[in-house]
C-alpha cells in the first residue's frame, strides 16, 4: 500500500518524507487556503519535497474550462496529478487530458458507479471519501471493497486512493481490502506508529538498562 499525505503544509510533508514512507501528497483548495504562500509557489515547493504524485485540484466547472486549467497545473511539475471532481463535465475533461498523458485523480467519489465511469474515462486515480460516507451512516469500506472488485474484474489500471480517512482503523481496513493507496492526514499518520504497550516496553527496558553494570 502506498501512503499519500493529505496536506498542503510543507513542514508536515518534510517531516513524513524524512520517515521514508511518503509516496505522494494530496491537496485541495481548503488545505491550500490554510498556507500563507502563493498557490503556484506552494505547489512547486510541495513537488520539490515529494517526488511521487502530488494532487492539485481544478476549480473550473465546465469541460472547456477544466481542460486548460488542468494543463496549466500539470505544467507546474512532471509529478502533478490533477484532481477533477466526478461529474459529466469532469468525465469529458478527463478523457481529453488522460489522452494527453496528464495524470487525473477523480475526486469526491461516493459510489462504485462513479469510480467505474472515472476509470473508463481514463482517470489514473479515483478518490472515494470513506469518512464522509461513514458520517451519513453508510459503510465507507463497503464502497472501497466494491470498487476494488470491479477494477479487478476488468483489469483497470486505475488506482484507488482511500480518502477522507479519520483514524488508524480506516488505514488498516483499507490495507486488508488491498486498496492501492491511502491518503492520510498528518494527525492520523502520526498515530499509526504508536501503541501504549510499545511505550511501556521502552520504559521498562530503559529502567532495566539503568541497573546493568557498566
Amino acid at each position: 500500500m502506498k501512503f499519500f499525505l493529505d496536506t498542503a503544509n510543507l513542514a508536515e510533508i518534510k517531516e513524513v518524507a524524512g520517515w521514508g514512507i511518503l509516496d505522494g501528497v494530496t491537496t485541495n483548495p481548503s488545505l491550500c487556503a490554510k498556507e500563507n504562500m502563493a498557490f503556484e509557489d506552494l505547489v512547486k515547493e510541495i513537488c520539490r519535497y515529494c517526488p511521487g504524485p502530488v494532487s492539485v485540484e481544478c476549480v473550473s466547472a465546465r469541460a472547456a474550462e477544466i481542460v486548460p486549467e488542468a494543463r496549466k497545473l500539470a505544467a507546474l511539475s512532471s509529478n502533478i496529478a490533477v484532481k477533477i471532481p466526478i461529474g459529466l463535465e469532469g468525465l469529458k475533461a478527463t478523457r481529453v487530458l488522460s489522452q494527453e498523458g496528464i495524470m487525473i485523480n477523480t475526486t469526491l467519489i461516493f459510489s462504485p458507479s462513479q469510480a467505474l465511469l472515472a476509470a473508463k474515462a481514463g482517470s489514473r486515480f479515483v478518490s472515494p471519501f470513506i469518512g464522509r460516507l461513514d458520517d451519513i451512516s453508510q459503510e465507507g469500506m463497503e464502497v472501497i471493497e466494491q470498487i476494488l472488485a470491479i477494477f479487478d474484474n476488468y483489469s483497470f489500471e486505475t488506482e484507488v486512493i482511500v480518502a477522507s480517512i479519520r483514524h488508524p482503523r480506516h488505514v488498516v481496513d483499507a490495507a486488508l481490502l488491498g486498496a492501492h493507496i491511502a491518503t492520510i492526514p498528518y494527525s492520523v499518520i502520526d498515530k499509526l506508529v504508536k501503541h501504549p504497550l510499545t511505550d511501556i516496553g521502552i520504559e521498562k527496558f530503559l529502567k532495566d538498562w539503568g541497573k546493568v553494570k557498566k
